[in-house]
């Protein structure tokens, strides 16, 4: 099982591990890691493992295997030369493409307050990121839920964790938003995302402190995708 380090400081650009195992693909299993891995709409994180001997290993981004959510492997680039196990390393994360994600992911967790709907899909991506919702008419007026989103960019509130246990979890299904994509469960406990007194859903995602770290934002085109189902695109503005 792999630390998770991101999950209790999200700001870590930097740390140390151990490579614990490298895959039959050429992918490196390490102990500990700053990497998030693909899963929820975000994408795995980019950057670098360092060797004692001071090369680099470019990794181009970082997966959960075969669906195990205890694990993450990360997947260097084509050609890299691979660590031996039980190798000493030190991670260098792609911070400013990390933070642009964390920006985006909490915003559109404000993008699920003002369009109140079951939510059926979302990617998160650095300039970009949309939710998909089942939403038969489109709100007539946009400008006003673009308004109220900002103010909530705006009143800096604080954006923080916390867990539960899976039973608690099933009684308050109300919290989950997603209808297609579940919250992690059979590990014991379920990971909650905070947004001051607006909002509260699980999350296994990696998101800013607080919330006017995000910057300005602008909804964008909102396309039909089914006979109920809109997908409503943000950017940064």
């Amino acid at each position: 099982m792999t630390e998770f380090l991101f999950r209790d400081d999200a700001y870590l650009r930097s740390a140390e591990a151990r490579v614990v195992a490298v895959t039959p693909e050429g992918g490196i299993v390490l102990d500990r890691t700053i990497f998030y891995a693909t899963s929820g709409g975000q994408p795995g994180d980019s950057g670098k493992i360092v060797r004692a001997d001071g090369s680099t290993i470019e990794i181009a981004t970082a997966i959960h295997p075969d669906g195990d959510k205890t694990e993450i492997v990360h997947a260097p680039a084509e050609g890299a030369t691979l660590p031996e196990i039980g190798e000493s390393v030190t991670l260098d994360l792609d911070w400013d493409r990390r933070y642009r994600l964390m920006r985006m992911h909490t915003a559109l967790h404000l993008l699920s307050v003002v369009f109140p709907f079951p939510v059926t899909g979302g990617q998160i991506g650095e300039d970009k990121g949309r939710l998909d919702f089942d939403m038969p008419e489109v709100p007539e007026d946009i400008a006003a839920l673009e308004a109220e989103l900002n103010a909530m960019v705006r009143a800096d509130h604080a954006v923080s964790t916390e867990w539960i246990t899976d039973a608690e979890m099933e009684a308050k299904a109300d919290l989950i938003k997603t209808m297609k994509v579940k919250p992690p469960m059979g590990q014991g406990r379920v990971r909650l995302v905070r947004i001051g007194d607006v909002d509260l859903q699980p999350c296994g995602g990696t998101h800013v402190a607080r919330t006017s770290e995000i910057g300005p934002l602008s909804i964008g085109k909102i396309e039909k995708k089914g006979k109920i189902n809109r997908r409503v695109s943000l950017l940064f503005a």
